[in-house]
C-alpha cells in the first residue's frame, strides 16, 4: 500500500513539474528578451568574480547556458523554467516531511504553479529565479533541522546561503531573520553547536571571491543599492508593500495564510514556530529598509507547503469535496491572471486586456518602479523594441566605409541599450557596444581612434558638441517598448577634444571602481 501511495505522489510531482515547464516552454519566445537578461548574457561573456549591480552567479549560468544550448530566446528561458520545475519537487518532498500525503502535495504544488509571482518570475532569466529556489532550500533545511534537531545542517544551510549570496545579496536578510527566529524561541540552543560555526564558516568561505572582488573596486554595490535607494524604491510605501504580500500569490491565499497560522499558532506547528517568526522578521526587515514587495517570493513556497498540510490534516478530514474544490477555486481565481504573469499575449491585445481588467482591480499589476500606472505591465514593455533598435544600428554600422568602420565606436547610453545591441551584434560583425552604464565600464577601452560614432541616446546635446556632424539615422517606432522613440545618431568628423574627452571620462569612472 505505501508503495502505491509513493508512486502516486511522484507521479503526482512529475505530471506537475511537466505542467510547469509547458506553460513556460510555450510561451518563453512569444517576446523578446527583457532588457536585464541582455545584461547578463553580456556578463556571461565576461566571467569575473563580481560585477556592478549583481554578484556573479548569473554570469556562469548565462556563460553555461550559450556553452551548453545557444542564446536563443528559448534557450535562455530554459535555466528558470527548470528551477520553477525543480522547486514542485521541492515542495512535495516539503509537504512529505511535514507528514502530508497526496492532496497535501496537490494543494501545495498548484498554489505555486498558478501563482502570478512565480510565472513571472520563472520566465525571466534574472537571479530572482535562482534565489526563489535558494530561499526555498534554505527554509527546507531549517524545517528539517528543527524536525531532526541534528545540527550538521547547519552545514548545509551555510553553504546553500554562501552559494545564494553569489547570486543576489538579498539572502542576508532570510540570514539575519533565521537568526533572530532561533533566538525568540526555545531552538535558540542551536545555534551553541559547533556546527553552527562551522556552517557559517563554510558560508563565509564562498562568498569571500566575491567580497574581495568588492573590495578591490571600491564596493561598487554600495554604490547600486544607493542609486536604487534614490531612483526605485523611494516609491516603496509600507501600505503597498504588505498589500502586493496578498495580490503577489493571490490564488493561493487561503493556502500560505493557513500554512503561516500554522506554523504560528498550531499545537503541530509549535516546534516549527522558527519559520512563522522568520516570514514574519523577513517582512519587517524589507519594511524597514524600504525593499521591493518580491523581495519577499522565496518564502511563500514553504508557507504552500505547510498551508497543503494543514488543509488536509485538519479541514479536509472528512470533507473529501473541500479539497479539489479549493484547486477548482485557485485555477479559476489565476485565470484572469495569467495574461499578467505569462507572455502570451500580443502587444496591442495585452494592452486592450490590461485596460479592460482595470476595473477587476488588477491596475497594480501595470505599477512600474515610478510609481505610474502604464499600459502594460513593465517587465514586458522592457521586452519589447530591442531587435528594432539593433537593426538600426547593425545597418547603419554595415553602411559605412571599411576605414570609417575601423575608427567607429556604438555607443549606448544604458545597459539595456548596449547588450541588446551586443547580443544582436555578435554574429553580424558589429564591434563590442561602449557604455558607461553598469559593468560595461569595465570593458570600455581606455582610449581609441575613434573619428565616427553610433550613437544611442535620447539626449543628443553633449555629443554635438564633440562631433560637427550629428544626423539622426532611426528609433525605436513601437509604441508599447519602454524606450519607445529612442533616437540612434550618426556622428562624424570630432571636434573639440573628443579623444581627450573620451580617455578622461574612462579613466574617471574606471578610477571609480578601484580602491
Amino acid at each position: 500500500m505505501k508503495k502505491n501511495r509513493f508512486s502516486a505522489e511522484w507521479l503526482l510531482l512529475s505530471s506537475l513539474a511537466v505542467l510547469k515547464l509547458t506553460l513556460h516552454f510555450s510561451t518563453s519566445a512569444n517576446y523578446e528578451l527583457h532588457r536585464d537578461t541582455y545584461l547578463f548574457l553580456a556578463l556571461g561573456d565576461h566571467l569575473d568574480w563580481g560585477y556592478v549591480s549583481v554578484p556573479p552567479s548569473i554570469a556562469f549560468f548565462a556563460w553555461l547556458t550559450q556553452a551548453c544550448c545557444s542564446d536563443s530566446v528559448f534557450a535562455v528561458g530554459v535555466f528558470p523554467a527548470l528551477l520553477g520545475a525543480a522547486s514542485i519537487i521541492l515542495l512535495g518532498l516539503i509537504v512529505k516531511n511535514l507528514g502530508g500525503k497526496i492532496w497535501a502535495m496537490a494543494t501545495a504544488c498548484t498554489a505555486f504553479i498558478v501563482s502570478p509571482a512565480f510565472l513571472r518570475s520563472n520566465s525571466l532569466f534574472q537571479p530572482v529565479s535562482f534565489d526563489q529556489f535558494y530561499w526555498l532550500l534554505a527554509t527546507f533545511l531549517v524545517l528539517r533541522l528543527l524536525q531532526t534537531r541534528n545540527p550538521k545542517l547547519w552545514l548545509p544551510f551555510g553553504a546553500v546561503c554562501g552559494l545564494a549570496f553569489l547570486n543576489k545579496y538579498a539572502i542576508v536578510f532570510l540570514v539575519l531573520a533565521v537568526l533572530i527566529s532561533f533566538l525568540l524561541t526555545r531552538d535558540r540552543q542551536l545555534l551553541l553547536s559547533k556546527y553552527f560555526l562551522w556552517g557559517m564558516t563554510a558560508g563565509a568561505l564562498i562568498i569571500l571571491p566575491n567580497v574581495l572582488w568588492q573590495m578591490s573596486h571600491n564596493w561598487p554595490v554600495l554604490a547600486h543599492m544607493e542609486e536604487l535607494r534614490r531612483t526605485q524604491l523611494v516609491h516603496v510605501e509600507a501600505t503597498g508593500f504588505l498589500l502586493m504580500q496578498l495580490l503577489m500569490n493571490l490564488p493561493g491565499l487561503l493556502v500560505w495564510l493557513t500554512g503561516l497560522v500554522f506554523f504560528l499558532f498550531l499545537k503541530e506547528g509549535k516546534p516549527l514556530r522558527v519559520l512563522g517568526y522568520t516570514y514574519l522578521t523577513v517582512i519587517f526587515l524589507f519594511i524597514l529598509s524600504s525593499g521591493k514587495h518580491y523581495y519577499t517570493l522565496g518564502l511563500y513556497p514553504i508557507l504552500f507547503a505547510a498551508g497543503g498540510f494543514a488543509i488536509e490534516k485538519y479541514f479536509a478530514s472528512g470533507r473529501r469535496w473541500l479539497q479539489p474544490a479549493l484547486l477548482l477555486f485557485m485555477i479559476m481565481v489565476a485565470l484572469p491572471i495569467i495574461p499578467y504573469s505569462l507572455p502570451m499575449l500580443p502587444h496591442e491585445q495585452m494592452v486592450a486586456y490590461a485596460e479592460k481588467s482595470k476595473s477587476f482591480g488588477l491596475s497594480p499589476a501595470l505599477r512600474w518602479e515610478d510609481g505610474e500606472i502604464h499600459r502594460l505591465p513593465q517587465d514586458y514593455a522592457d521586452m519589447i523594441g530591442w531587435e528594432e533598435l539593433a537593426n538600426v544600428v547593425i545597418k547603419t554600422y554595415h553602411s559605412l566605409s571599411d576605414s570609417e568602420k575601423a575608427r567607429c565606436a556604438i555607443y549606448a547610453e544604458n545597459y539595456g541599450q548596449a547588450g541588446a545591441i551586443k547580443y544582436y551584434g555578435k554574429r553580424r560583425g558589429l564591434p563590442e557596444p561602449v557604455s558607461f552604464n553598469e559593468s560595461f565600464v569595465f570593458w570600455t577601452p581606455d582610449s581609441a581612434d575613434i573619428t565616427t560614432v553610433i550613437y544611442v541616446n535620447d539626449e543628443v546635446e553633449e555629443i554635438s558638441y564633440f562631433f560637427a556632424d550629428v544626423r539622426q539615422v532611426g528609433a525605436i517606432t513601437n509604441q508599447y517598448a519602454r524606450e519607445s522613440g529612442l533616437p540612434v545618431f550618426l556622428c562624424r568628423h570630432p571636434r573639440n577634444g573628443f579623444s581627450e574627452f573620451y580617455r578622461e571620462k574612462v579613466r574617471e569612472l574606471k578610477n571609480g571602481l578601484r580602491s
